[in-house]
């Protein structure tokens, strides 16, 4: 087990992480041109988030300088309590002590999330999937130097180099202590990991995430959500589903306007059996679309009775990350913000922002769509749990 460090020496390892981040910037990007080149998958998405750029750089080197920048989140006071026979009782914030992170493809969750779970006072143990391993390699041998620098134990981050076969053995059976489990990625790699894990995991859900245009939308705001929850295709804020209030003025008129938009982003639009027939697009298979994650250029557009009607359909179908509600009408909204079950609602605004950077958190670990024991992005304050310290002089219970 590792003693917990400072909290100068884990600020003064993540500032120097940055520093090497900014000098082996080229490094990084041309080993990271290797893991694209070899990739041979067609998944557009994850492609999409194994690339390494000058700009993907200074976001791992924002993150580790954001981190160091922050209160140390292990040793707060929670709670006190003298007890009548003059015990002094407190609950403070404690580290798990190991942390498992099984992502697939984004080279800088190997900065972020693990100078998450490090700043937290956690061991890292960091698995990454094959086809960014080169990248992963590389950041990991900065996290080492930068340990090293410190006089610090490189065992605090440590890379598996495991296949699918040894994670899962490893998962069933770890040879060596794991207190929490993190997978980021596709639902199967979610599905495989809840299977096989032997300590608790926290979920991070798909998104498939819904817009609801309600009948007294702004127009104009309505058009820059949709499109901006469809800038980023393999993000998993996206927005996969679009619903309209079949009493919204001018309907018609705006769901061509809406096609016409999105087609312009070579974004394919499917509609429900009305809207199909109506826009002369491709009507969706089954009501099982309606559940889907996409991760591509396509979405639904559908017609919808009434608020009421948006929230039965949005806790039914969607993955429960998040959802946003077009209207000016703040009572409907009050409604719609409350009763929908998602990790995180929208007013007019775009869920492009479920985002522990853009919530104020610095970063994020994952955005859970458990409800134990936090729910949506994960940040630095989140990844603990907690103790309970007793000082007393000889009491006992009678």
């Amino acid at each position: 087990m590792n003693t917990l460090l400072s909290i100068d020496t884990r600020n003064a390892v993540l500032l120097t992480m940055a520093e090497l981040l900014d000098q082996e910037r080229n490094k990084i990007i041309n080993i990271n041109k290797e893991d694209l080149e070899a990739y041979k998958g067609d998944d557009i998405s994850m492609f999409d988030r194994l690339k390494v750029d000058d700009a993907k750089v200074d976001e791992m080197i924002a993150a580790a300088k954001h981190l160091a920048s922050q209160n140390d989140p292990v040793g707060v006071e929670r709670f006190s309590f003298k007890h009548d026979n003059g015990m002094q009782v407190y609950n403070k914030t404690a580290s798990f002590g190991s942390v498992l992170i099984i992502y697939e493809s984004r080279p800088d969750v190997t900065v972020e999330a693990a100078g998450i779970a490090f700043k937290s006072g956690n061991k890292i143990l960091l698995k990454g999937g094959k086809e960014s391993l080169k990248s992963n390699l590389k950041i990991v041998e900065l996290w080492h130097k930068a340990l090293k620098q410190h006089n610090s134990s490189t065992n605090w981050v440590e890379y598996l180099q495991f296949n699918r076969i040894e994670t899962q053995a490893f998962l069933e059976n770890p040879t060596q202590k794991v207190d929490l489990i993190v997978p980021r990625g596709g639902e199967k790699l979610i599905a495989f990991v809840k299977q096989h894990a032997t300590c608790p995991v926290i979920i991070s859900g798909r998104g498939n995430n819904f817009v609801y245009v309600e009948k007294e939308a702004d127009i104009k705001i309505a058009f820059d959500v949709i499109l901006n929850g469809k800038s980023k295709i393999s993000a998993c804020n996206a927005v996969d589903k679009v619903l309209i209030d079949e009493n919204l003025p001018n309907k018609e008129e705006f769901i061509q306007t809406l096609i016409s938009k999105l087609n312009n982003f070579n974004i394919q639009v499917l509609g429900d059996k009305k809207t199909s027939k109506n826009h002369n697009i491709k009507e969706i298979e089954s009501n099982t679309v309606w559940s889907e994650e996409f991760l591509d250029y396509k979405i639904v557009v559908g017609e919808i009775l009434s608020t009421e009607k948006a929230i039965e359909m949005i806790n039914k179908f969607s993955g429960g990350h998040s959802s946003a509600i077009i209207t000016t009408n703040n009572d409907v909204a009050k409604t719609f913000m409350e009763n929908v079950d998602t990790a995180a609602v929208y007013h007019n605004a775009s869920t492009r922002f479920t985002d522990g950077g853009q919530l104020g958190l610095g970063g994020e670990l994952a955005i859970s769509t458990d409800k134990l024991h936090q729910r949506g992005p994960i940040g630095l304050q989140h990844l603990v749990t907690n103790k309970w310290y007793v000082f007393g002089n000889g009491q006992i219970r009678s």
